[in-house]
């Protein structure tokens, strides 16, 4: 646990070895209440904002350094798809997702197809009705991930957990895929 002090004399509790759950006053959860992460958020950020340390360089990089933990816990619990990779490196599963191998064919199959539609968007007679056809359809397949994740999350055991490993790895496949599609759609309105 480390302290910085700000420049009215108090002192600001910085612990790096809680959760980003805990460092924000959360529920360890699938579901996080982002207003009440946001909220919490903008406190820790006023605390230790570095240009509240502006006279004592050795507090300003202590500052830098948890103001940077903060920020990273933040985007971590914001999205879906690094909370559930989060949640799944507490239960002691360090997920690498640089190496993403899905060895389900009938999702990869899916995959191949999504893609082909995602192609066919420009040539289509009205792409932007095909697009949002496809942005709707990726969107309730990502919220069916998640939900199935939570259920794989909660029960916890070895097997749940494996069953939550290759969950998050078909959602990271088609969060990448929304994005492209949020590209293509900026693309189709410029």
């Amino acid at each position: 646990m480390s302290h910085i002090f700000n420049r009215s004399g108090g002192v600001a509790v910085f612990d790096l070895t809680k959760n980003y759950f805990e460092l924000f006053g959360l529920p360890v959860s699938c579901q996080v209440d982002l207003k009440a992460l946001s909220s919490q958020y903008r406190v820790l950020q006023r605390a230790v904002h570095p240009d509240r340390f502006a006279n004592d360089e050795r507090q300003q990089l202590l500052a830098v350094q948890y103001a940077s933990h903060v920020n990273d816990a933040f985007n971590t619990l914001k999205q879906p798809l690094n909370r559930a990779i989060y949640l799944l490196k507490l239960a002691g599963r360090d997920v690498d997702m640089e190496r993403n191998t899905v060895m389900d064919t009938a999702f990869l199959m899916e995959q191949m197809e999504l893609r082909e539609s995602v192609d066919e968007v420009r040539s289509d007679a009205y792409p932007e009705k095909a697009l949002e056809s496809l942005m709707a359809r990726v969107d309730g397949d990502i919220d069916n991930y998640l939900l199935h994740f939570e259920q794989c999350w909660q029960s916890a055991g070895k097997e749940d957990l494996d069953r939550a490993e290759a969950v998050v790895k078909k959602m990271q496949f088609m969060v990448k895929l929304a994005a492209e599609l949020e590209a293509l759609e900026s693309d189709l309105l410029d």
